[in-house]
């Protein structure tokens, strides 16, 4: 039933179908490229007027101080940002979990939990205090603020966010 001419013509069967395909792909990227191949780094097929130059400079963005940030921060927003740091951190005094607790840190200096022991040798490189400048700096990217530290979180990026949970951590009772 299966000899080899049987074999052998289902094999290129296969073989040719997929050369088919292969080939169709090939000529259908030639005939649909959407690559300018003429030379030129202009790759837009037209442009719409705003009526604005693109050689003026845009208005700078007026950025607000860090005290400022501080002054108008709102705890309660700072305790639902918390939500993310509480898979790792804790509130209560002496209550460590993955990372070391959170209880009264700011000011606090830093590494002074003495019943955490898995605290990153290059923080207090870093920092000496938990400051609120120094706290916003490591919550804006911790990885940045002591690099080959062992925090994994990315960070919070929108500086009134920060500003939210370290008020929350100044007052965490409200």
């Amino acid at each position: 039933m299966f000899d080899t001419m049987t074999i052998t013509k289902a094999a290129g069967a296969l073989f040719g179908s997929l050369l088919v395909f292969l080939l169709g792909a090939w000529v259908a990227g030639a005939i649909y490229t959407t690559g300018g191949g003429h030379g030129d780094d202009h790759h837009q097929a037209y442009v719409i007027p705003t009526g604005e130059d693109d050689g003026e400079a845009a208005e700078p963005v007026e950025e607000v101080s860090f005290e400022e940030l501080m002054a108008s921060a709102d705890a309660s927003k700072g305790a639902k940002l918390f939500k993310k740091c509480q898979a790792c951190h804790k509130l209560e005094d002496g209550a460590n979990a993955t990372g070391p607790t959170l209880y009264q840190v700011v000011n606090r200096p830093v590494q002074a939990v003495d019943s955490f022991g898995g605290y990153s040798g290059v923080l207090i490189e870093a920092a000496d205090v938990w400051t609120p400048e120094n706290l916003n700096a490591f919550l804006a990217n911790p990885k940045d603020f002591a690099p080959g530290n062992k925090m994994a979180f990315a960070g919070f990026k929108k500086p009134e966010e920060r500003a939210n949970i370290i008020a929350f951590l100044e007052n965490p009772e409200g």
